[in-house]
């Protein structure tokens, strides 16, 4: 598989081995290269010691297995002359008199390199320093730094790079090699290679297994991937080992950036592998925002270019991997520690803002939507935990032209069963003097006839904050501000933004959430009626039904969607051929490739045109790993052209 939008294809295989026959264990290799080969994978990862078994015990003394894993070894690179993949396998070196657990980098039938183990257990059931020397003796200190001591090996295909300081670059991607002890150590190997550009890291393991070692193993493999930025392919010996003493579970792992992507089947009786994408790109971009990629460098590393065959026919099975269509959303059971952590940014960053204005009172517009919903809860959440009477929250609902029934009997409802101050000011009659003062024929429902209802709200929130010492409460979105869905100098503006950093998406998981689990029954009838409602500016006259006659999602587009552009947008930078192309892959049973080029289509426009309104948008609490603050993490000319 050529790597499509950085996407590298990998797998970690586990063998059925027998222990020491080593020919039988070259067969069993060989069938899982034709397997990786049949799915288009790019580089094979086998276990430590695949071509022996772990367990040989003092066998590993013996010219006879150490030639025969030599054969063997030899029989398994020869077999991937000629086709498309790099593969890593495990087994014994002696060199001069010493012996070393290596792992050896196969493709197109030579020996790319190969890297000793460097940390040896040696208590419990393992005693590797007994037959193995650490990759410690392969390198020696000189004046210029550590160097190589042993730079090459002789094998039968010619001199082979040799030792600790290895790093395989191909066109695509770079990656280096540690071996099981080696994750487990206080500074395992792979952090130094990933600081110095190894993007991939693979582990040949043999860990066995006891009660509790499989989630601390997991736990591990998950905190360095995501330490050093790097995609870790884990795979570890299966249950042919010997039993005599310790059982081996075939435990493996596909790790990108914190998260495992892939995870096998532990004790199965047959060969077995797992497959994965590793998002190159992904990894670059978090690498060059941690300037600690680019800084300190130490010791000597040397490059060995791998150049494996590209494959002659055009491979186009769909990705492994799954794209979650809601980025910001918790996945499966995180939902209570997920929203209760972006209700204490938000009422945390309001309580302090309330106490440092030494406002009196909170002012919000309350219109029965989504946004002034999740504002009002929060709200509600800040005045109990400050100790303060929720009438200090003063709830302003102000219909206009296009004001459904159903919004304003929720806003009305929503306040009086939350116990805050409620004010009512229609400005029906002040939008029409105004319109008639500005010579606006009534029965033009353009944009001046929107934003004018949108900014007369805005004056009196601001004016009745004003005549009660508040502080008034925006209540537009992330999501509305990357698209300029949002008037300015109307519902942009306000004294203290708390729902800027918060997408659509989350807005009505928070309001979902808080309905199930933080109120009572009747709160909850009308909040979920508040979910359900279409979302809407409601700034054009309802239907003959009186029911909502402007639906935002099918003007500018479903806010999933544009969650989805967003959070790949901001968090990446990807480019729009690779957020249309992983998009479509997210939501391939809602909308097809057509649809989402459009909305991408809508929103690339929209953001790249509205920055003016972000250029000057007030203070507000960042929640998700993305921000349109100007102060922080989004800066960018309100005049440039869209790229």
């Amino acid at each position: 598989m050529d790597t499509n939008f950085g996407f590298v294809r990998v797998a970690a295989a586990v063998p059925m081995v027998h222990v020491a026959d080593c020919a039988y264990n070259a067969r069993e290799v060989k069938q899982q290269i034709d397997e990786a080969l049949r799915e288009g994978v790019e580089v094979l990862c086998f276990p430590e010691l695949t071509l022996t078994g772990y367990t040989c015990g003092d066998l590993f003394f013996t010219q006879q297995l150490q030639q025969n894993a030599m054969q063997a070894l030899e029989d398994v690179c020869n077999y991937t002359r000629g086709k498309a993949i790099v593969v890593l396998i495990g087994a014994p070196l002696k060199v001069d008199n010493d012996l070393f657990n290596c792992a050896f980098v196969l493709t197109d039938g030579e020996v790319m390199g190969v890297v000793p183990k460097v940390n040896l257990p040696n208590t419990g059931e393992f005693y590797e320093k007994r037959w193995f020397t650490s990759g410690r003796a392969t390198r020696e200190y000189t004046p210029g730094g550590i160097a190589p001591r042993i730079p090459t090996i002789e094998l039968w295909c010619g001199d082979v790079p040799f030792g600790t300081d290895l790093l395989f670059t191909t066109r695509n991607y770079c990656f280096g090699i540690e071996v099981c002890e080696d994750l487990w150590s206080p500074l395992p190997p792979s952090t130094q290679l990933a600081i110095q550009g190894a993007e991939l890291i693979f582990n040949l393991s043999s860990s066995n297994c006891i009660v509790g070692k499989n989630a601390f193993r997991r736990q591990m493999i998950t905190q360095q991937s995501a330490r050093v930025h790097c995609g870790y392919i884990y795979t570890s010996s299966g249950i042919g080992e010997s039993t005599t003493d310790v059982v081996f579970s075939g435990s493996t792992y596909i790790a990108e950036n914190g998260r495992i992507q892939a995870e096998g089947d532990r004790f199965q009786r047959v060969s077995s592998m797992i497959i994965q994408e590793i998002d190159v790109e992904r990894l670059r971009i978090d690498r060059q925002r941690n300037t600690n990629f680019t800084k300190d460098k130490q010791g000597h590393y040397r490059h060995v270019n791998v150049a494996p065959i590209e494959r002659q026919d055009e491979f186009t099975e769909p990705l492994h991997r799954k794209f979650w269509p809601l980025p910001f959303l918790p996945v499966k059971g995180e939902e209570d520690p997920y929203a209760m952590d972006v209700f204490s940014i938000q009422t945390s960053g309001l309580m302090r803002r309330w106490e440092h204005t030494h406002a009196e009172t909170l002012v919000i517009g309350i219109s029965g939507g989504l946004d002034s919903t999740l504002a009002l809860i929060s709200s509600v959440l800040a005045a109990d935990q400050l100790g303060y009477d929720r009438t200090r929250i003063v709830g302003v609902t102000m219909p206009g032209f296009g004001t459904s029934d159903r919004t304003y009997q929720n806003a009305l409802r929503l306040m009086e069963l939350l116990g805050i101050t409620m004010r009512e000011i229609p400005i029906r009659e002040m939008a029409t003097q105004h319109l008639k003062d500005i010579d606006h024929d009534m029965d033009t429902h353009d944009v001046t006839y929107e934003n004018a209802q949108a900014r007369i709200r805005t004056l009196i929130l601001m004016d009745v904050a004003n005549q009660m010492n508040g502080l008034v409460v925006g209540t537009g979105d992330l999501s509305e501000l990357a698209l300029g869905w949002c008037t300015y100098s109307g519902d942009q503006m306000s004294m203290y933004g708390l729902n800027a950093g918060i997408p659509k998406t989350l807005v009505k998981f928070l309001v979902t959430y808080a309905a199930e689990n933080l109120f009572d029954d009747q709160v909850r009838q009308v909040l979920m009626n508040v979910v359900e409602t279409p979302i809407s500016p409601e700034l054009l006259p309802a239907d003959q039904n009186g029911d909502i006659a402007q639906i935002t999602e099918d003007k500018v587009g479903p806010y999933e969607l544009h969650d989805y552009f967003l959070y790949y947008f901001l968090r990446y930078g990807f480019t729009r051929d690779k957020i249309q192309y992983m998009a479509l892959q997210a939501f391939e049973d809602k909308y097809d490739e057509q649809t989402i080029a459009k909305w991408l289509d809508v929103f690339m426009r929209r953001f790249y045109q509205q920055q003016f309104k972000r250029s000057c948008m007030p203070d507000g609490p960042k929640v998700v790993p993305v921000s349109l603050s100007p102060r922080g993490d989004w800066r960018m000319p309100s005049d440039i052209n869209e790229i």
